[in-house]
This record gives C-alpha cells, sequence and structure tokens, in this order.
C-alpha cells in the first residue's frame, strides 16, 4: 500500500517529467506571457486614477480622492447620448454586415475547386489586413475626394453631381463600415476556413451521392459543422460592441461629421489626451470597459443556454 509521502513523491516526479518533455512548449509561451503581465496586468494599477483627481506632478498616490465624480461628470454629459448612440451604431452596421462577410468569403473560397486560384484568391483577400492605417485612411479620403475622387470624377463623366462625403456625417457610418470590410474580410475569414479542414470529406461524398447540390452541402454541412466557431467569435466580437476602431475614425473624421462619427474613443483621446483630462479620460474608458464585459458575460450566457456552445 502506498504511503502519502511515496504518493506526493511520485506526483512531483510526474510534474516535473511533463515540465521536461513540454520545455519547449513552455519556452515558447514565456514571451506572450511577460507580454501580458506587462501590457496587460500591471497597468491595472493605473486605472485607480478614474476615481482621483490625477496631477502628473503628485503621482497616482498622493492625487486626491474624489470617488465617481468623473463617471458623473461623464453621464450628464451633453455628449453622453450621441457617443452611446454612435457607438452603437457603428459596431452593430459592423456586427450585421463585416461579421457574416467572413464567413461568406470563406465558403466562397472553400468551394473554389482549382486548388491554385483558391491560394490565390485567399493571398489576395489577406493582403489588406496588413495596410496601415493611415494608408487605408489615405486611400478613402483619396478616393472620396469632392473634386478628384474616383467616384465624383466618375459622377461628374454621367454628368450628375459630385457628392461632399467626408461633410456628411450620415454618410461616415457606413463608410466605416465598408472599409471595414475590405480591410478585414480576409483575415477575418481565416478562421473558418481552418474550421472547414476539420470537416470529413465522407459527408461531402455520401451528399453527392444522395444527389445534394453545392447550397445543400453548404447548408447541410458545412455550415453545421462549422457552427460553433461562428459562435464563439460571435461572442467574441459582441464582447467588443462598444470598442469601435478609432484610430480610423480620428484619421477619417473632422468637425462638420462630429454628430454621426464621434465615438467613445474618439471623445477619450480627445478629452483625456488632447485636453490633458486624464483622470476623466480613465474613468470614460473604465465605463467603456465594464459595458464591454457586461456584453460579453451576457450574450455567452445566452449563447451557451441556446446552443450549448460558449466561452465557458
Amino acid at each position: 500500500m502506498k504511503t502519502k509521502e511515496s504518493t506526493a513523491a511520485h506526483s512531483k516526479r510526474g510534474w516535473k517529467q511533463r515540465a521536461y518533455q513540454s520545455r519547449y512548449l513552455l519556452m515558447m509561451m514565456f514571451i506572450p506571457f511577460v507580454y501580458l503581465i506587462i501590457f496587460h496586468y500591471i497597468p491595472m494599477y493605473g486605472v485607480q486614477i478614474a476615481f482621483r483627481d490625477y496631477n502628473p506632478y503628485l503621482g497616482i498616490l498622493k492625487s486626491p480622492w474624489v470617488g465617481i465624480s468623473h463617471f458623473i461628470d461623464f453621464f450628464t454629459s451633453t455628449y453622453f447620448w450621441r457617443l452611446i448612440r454612435n457607438t452603437l451604431a457603428i459596431s452593430l452596421l459592423q456586427l450585421l454586415l463585416a461579421f457574416p462577410a467572413a464567413i461568406i468569403l470563406a465558403l466562397m473560397i472553400n468551394d473554389l475547386e482549382n486548388k491554385y486560384f483558391q491560394k490565390a484568391v485567399q493571398t489576395i483577400a489577406y493582403l489588406p489586413h496588413f495596410i496601415s492605417s493611415v494608408v487605408v485612411a489615405g486611400l478613402v479620403l483619396s478616393v472620396l475626394a469632392t473634386r478628384t475622387g474616383i467616384i465624383n470624377q466618375a459622377r461628374h463623366a454621367l454628368g450628375l453631381g459630385e457628392i461632399s462625403f467626408m461633410t456628411k456625417s450620415s454618410y461616415f457610418p457606413f463608410i466605416m463600415v465598408l472599409t471595414e470590410i475590405w480591410q478585414n474580410t480576409g483575415w477575418g475569414s481565416i478562421i473558418y476556413l481552418a474550421a472547414m479542414t476539420a470537416i470529413d470529406p465522407a459527408l461531402y461524398e455520401a451528399a453527392i451521392v444522395d444527389g445534394a447540390s453545392r447550397w445543400q452541402q453548404i447548408r447541410n454541412i458545412t455550415l453545421p459543422c462549422i457552427l460553433p466557431t461562428i459562435i464563439i467569435q460571435f461572442i467574441l466580437k459582441v464582447g467588443g460592441l462598444f470598442t469601435v476602431g478609432y484610430q480610423k475614425i480620428l484619421l477619417l473624421y473632422n468637425p462638420q461629421i462630429y454628430e454621426n462619427a464621434d465615438v467613445i474613443g474618439t471623445y477619450v483621446y480627445r478629452r483625456g489626451l488632447m485636453g490633458l483630462e486624464y483622470s476623466f479620460g480613465a474613468a470614460v474608458d473604465l465605463f467603456n470597459t465594464v459595458l464591454n464585459l457586461l456584453m460579453l458575460l451576457t450574450f455567452n450566457a445566452i449563447c451557451r443556454k441556446v446552443s450549448d456552445t460558449s466561452l465557458w
């Protein structure tokens, strides 16, 4: 009969042996682990400036404590509902149009029979993701320019009037979403293509024997097999619903279209950094993070009950 000491010693030797066998994987994990600690966990110490009247000369701990006054200032601001509305409008448009676009592209690429053509389409679709946001913004401004833009030049050639795209706020959410689709749809399709490679080819062979069309194969085999991946990606997207790519918005918007273009992220940048109101900016950003967390928890629970697929 084994004693407690022998069992503990055996368990310790087993742990060391498994760690030694996985030493290369552990070494690969070291850099991401350090990255998370330095850039995601240590900065949490500074979150407390959202509850202080932060003064760089006094430091965090010596700055006076003001509680939730910055949050109240934001909630009672005339910009509060406008920021929430604009952020949700752009995010929901992206969720409605950009999210399914990646799935549709993956289905189309997966359905190509010529492997060389398939690889070429994949490469072309991925390329925009690696273009800097500054370059993308420059391209958008050039294409949509009032006099020299391609679209307005084409309209002028057809005898139609010019449209000032970048001065009409109602156009901006659609410009942002179309830009997002062009830049990130190819990159977003990668995970769905990877999920499709795990589907048993015998399922398609059986469907072909039964006379199933391409659409029937997609509807009855491909989509059900990648549905867990779609649900996980959907939960992650919803978890960032209040986080819009504000960097691109900062490069595109102007005071004339603030009404529909100003989102929480740009407001934090403009008032928190440019206006040197660090505590206020931290409070607004913390509020934004809490909203995203609540959305993540809510939709994760809903998806777990509806489909038995969730993050945890």
